[in-house]
């Protein structure tokens, strides 16, 4: 169940504790899991215990993949139930950590943003931008969001298009664009007596929500099993019927690449890889009440790790490092053209 479902459709006090209960039996997935738990307390309106969700991840940052994220959305929360001078205090360290993902900056600007601090809003938007845009020609979809949230806060205080607002302008691909979408006049209009007005608004707000939820219910990607050289010599080790599939490291990784390339030669979108660890897929194996030896498990496990969100996008931003843990980029590596 997605944490942004509607309070009458889902107990999401429930749900939450079904996702507490997984990670206990899925630790190596637990920050993921635990998030979105803290996610449905938040939107069961139990705010203080999806503080304590989040402090409980916070008390073991050096296990956390992204504690940068978690500290953002522990001071979107506080704010939220009148815990301002925290909030604010952890938003004002993100800033001067500045993190190289784009996730906790949208998340920290947005509160600003929800409390009509527009101007800190825009100078955080513009600080991640500054930060994260180093190549604005091509920049990563995970850095749209700073781009698109920039421009709204911009259009609402009334500044003029910059080089970057333009940009927001060519990335956004629906049919209304950021100017209207982020034009506050639309709330106005919201009041008019002119049942055209109203419409008109109406199909625009349609148009911004089924973009928004178009991006929430994309479906997790198709991924592709990678095991890193010392797991996969733990795994045949201690599974050596599994051989036949694995009969090297180096190969491993060339199939890899090529199932990616025939699934987007024939017009499979959204591919992903997952990496798998031994611990990891015998735990599945006693879940499914099958042997790891078992080849057909090897898909199902592929397909769980992308579906808790594991998947790392496939192929590579330009200019990224290869999927494949090297230390050349993927267009010198496997992204190579093939003969």
């Amino acid at each position: 169940m997605r944490p942004d479902t509607p309070a009458e459709n889902v107990d999401h006090t429930a749900e939450a504790a079904r996702l507490e209960r997984t990670a206990a039996l899925y630790p190596e997935d637990a920050e993921a899991l635990l998030l979105r738990a803290a996610a449905h307390l938040e939107l069961s309106g139990d705010r203080p215990a999806a503080t304590a969700l989040y402090d409980r991840l916070l008390s073991t940052p050096d296990t956390l993949e992204n504690p940068s994220l978690v500290r953002a959305l522990k001071a979107s929360n506080l704010w939220e139930y009148d815990h301002e001078a925290e909030a604010r205090a952890i938003i004002e360290g993100l800033r001067t950590s500045a993190p190289r993902d784009p996730a906790p900056w949208v998340i920290i600007a947005e509160a600003l943003e929800s409390h009509d601090e527009l101007e800190a809003a825009a100078e955080t938007f513009t600080q991640a931008a500054t930060l994260l845009l180093s190549d604005p020609t091509e920049p990563p979809s995970s850095t749209h969001p700073v781009l698109y949230g920039r421009h709204r806060v911009r259009r609402m205080l009334g500044l003029p298009h910059d080089d970057w607002d333009t940009l927001a302008d060519t990335l956004h691909t629906s049919s209304v664009s950021l100017d209207e979408l982020h034009d506050p006049k639309r709330v106005w209009s919201l009041g008019s007596d002119n049942p055209a007005e109203l419409q008109a608004e109406i199909s625009r707000l349609r148009a911004e929500l089924g973009a928004y939820r178009e991006a929430l219910s994309r479906p997790f990607p198709v991924a592709v099993l990678h095991w890193p050289a010392p797991e996969l010599t733990e795994l045949l080790a201690a599974y050596p019927a599994l051989a036949s599939e694995y009969p090297s490291h180096t190969e491993h990784l060339s199939a890899i690449e090529s199932s990616l390339r025939e699934l987007a030669s024939s017009g499979t979108t959204n591919l992903g890889i997952v990496t798998g660890t031994v611990p990891s897929y015998e735990a599945f194996a006693a879940s499914e009440s099958t042997s790891p030896e078992d080849l057909a498990l090897l898909p199902q496990y592929a397909t769980t790790l992308a579906a808790r969100g594991r998947a790392v996008a496939w192929p590579p931003q330009r200019g990224a490092g290869c999927w494949c843990g090297s230390d050349r980029q993927y267009q010198e590596c496997h992204g190579l053209p093939r003969a």
